[in-house]
C-alpha cells in the first residue's frame, strides 16, 4: 500500500507541475513528451493522474478527521 501511495503521489506532483507550467507558460510538457494532448500515452498519463488524485482523497480525508499533529504522528509510527 505504501509504495502504491507514493506512485500516486509522485503522478500528482508531475501533473501539479504540468499545470504550473500551462498556466505559466502555455506549454504542456506531457503533451510535448508523449506526442500531443490527442496522443494515447498522454491521454494515458492524464487518466493516471487523475486515479492517482482520486487515490490521495482517501489519506487526505483520513488526515483532516484525524486532525494534523494526530496523522503526523500515525505517519511517523509506520515507518
Amino acid at each position: 500500500m505504501r509504495a502504491l501511495n507514493l506512485v500516486t503521489l509522485f503522478l500528482i506532483i508531475v501533473g501539479g507541475l504540468n499545470w504550473l507550467l500551462v498556466g505559466i507558460a502555455h506549454f504542456d510538457l506531457v503533451a510535448v513528451i508523449f506526442g500531443g494532448q490527442d496522443a494515447a500515452l498522454s491521454r494515458v498519463v492524464y487518466v493516471l493522474v487523475g486515479l492517482s488524485a482520486l487515490w490521495q482523497i482517501m489519506p487526505f480525508a483520513r488526515a483532516i478527521s484525524a486532525g494534523e499533529p494526530a496523522a503526523e504522528a500515525n505517519l511517523a509510527n509506520r515507518r
